[in-house]
């Protein structure tokens, strides 16, 4: 559905580019998050698709057109396909909630009986049927986060961009919100591209992704990849900001070892059945129980000493369970 193809922007002459030959391909009717610090070229990146920005060299290909290439009415057409919503809503404060979902189907020229048809199916959808005649300033967060998704689906897109759109919004808010955008995903096909700087929100819901540090991609791949064995040190400072894990490990004798637990073994007494078996002994230094999107997962920092322990990490691969060397001072 898309695809960047050696992309790199540099805003003025002699600049450091805001993105240095980017490549990466996003499939049809997946969420695809792309994570970042502040000024790692997110947003350049989410705003070259539907050609708010122009790339300086490379192409970016949307649904089988060449943004780079297209003009003005190819660009109408093109956003008419491409949604997108923002951090900080950007919704028309002198019209009603009605009035900001119907904006782009007048501006696209639809007949008032569709428009209000459209509207109202809109509104339901998130959950805001009841708020019609509402202004933005009398809704909460939540609440105009809705009504900017609604507007940003009201041309039936293919795409929907979201930049940065939970940001703004409490815990349990956002928790509502990225339900809302799963649902769409699963019920209207369309393909997400999330922008993000939390890895929390690509856990919960994306299916893959791509981490960016000074307009390069460092690491990009599935979900559970990126998330549970992280390659570069900026995707591994994000886990570790996510889960709020200390470095482990200084000072302690054994071997130290990362397990990674998917799907059911999450929840299988294994430690006690490998130490039992092989008369080693454990001590926890960390460790989290989570989903990826719907699937369980479990991992676990330990310091094996006494008894086999060859023996006990046999065991745990024998058992499904990926075991990974540490080195002492490594983040949990």
């Amino acid at each position: 559905m898309i695809a960047f193809e050696a992309v790199s922007k540099t805003y003025a002459p002699g600049a450091r580019p805001a993105l240095d030959g980017v490549s990466l391909t996003v499939a049809a009717g997946e969420v695809f998050g792309v994570i970042g610090a502040s000024g790692a070229g997110k947003s350049t990146l989410i705003r070259l698709i539907n050609g708010l920005e122009t790339p300086t060299s490379g192409r970016v290909v949307v649904d089988g057109d060449d943004v780079t290439a297209l003009g003005v009415e190819g660009l109408r057409a093109l956003r008419r396909r491409v949604g997108m919503i923002f951090q900080h809503f950007n919704l028309l404060s002198g019209r009603t909630v009605a009035q900001n979902v119907a904006f782009p189907l007048k501006l696209a020229g639809r007949p008032a009986a569709e428009v209000k048809a459209r509207t109202a199916e809109l509104l339901a959808r998130v959950g805001l049927s009841d708020h019609a005649a509402k202004y933005p300033a009398q809704l909460s967060g939540g609440q105009k986060q809705r009504v900017g998704i609604a507007r940003a689906l009201a041309t039936g897109p293919k795409v929907l961009l979201c930049d940065e759109a939970t940001s703004a919004l409490d815990p349990e808010t956002t928790e509502q919100i990225l339900e809302l955008v799963s649902n769409l995903n699963r019920e209207l096909g369309l393909t997400i591209v999330l922008i993000t700087h939390e890895m929390d929100v690509v856990r919960r819901v994306c299916d893959r992704v791509a981490v960016l540090e000074d307009g390069c991609v460092v690491e990009s791949g599935s979900v559970e990849d990126v998330f549970l064995h992280p390659a570069s040190e900026t995707a591994r400072r994000f886990v570790r900001e996510a889960d709020g894990e200390p470095a482990a490990g200084v000072g302690l004798e054994g071997r130290l070892v990362r397990l990674t637990f998917r799907g059911e073994a999450t929840y299988r007494p294994v430690l006690g059945e490998v130490a039992r078996a092989t008369g080693v002994d454990y001590s926890i230094l960390g460790g989290r129980i989570h989903r990826l999107r719907e699937t369980p997962y479990g991992q676990l920092t330990l310091a094996l000493t006494g008894g086999d322990v060859e023996a006990a990490i046999a065991r745990f691969q024998a058992g499904g369970v990926r075991v990974d060397p540490i080195t002492p001072g490594e983040g949990a």
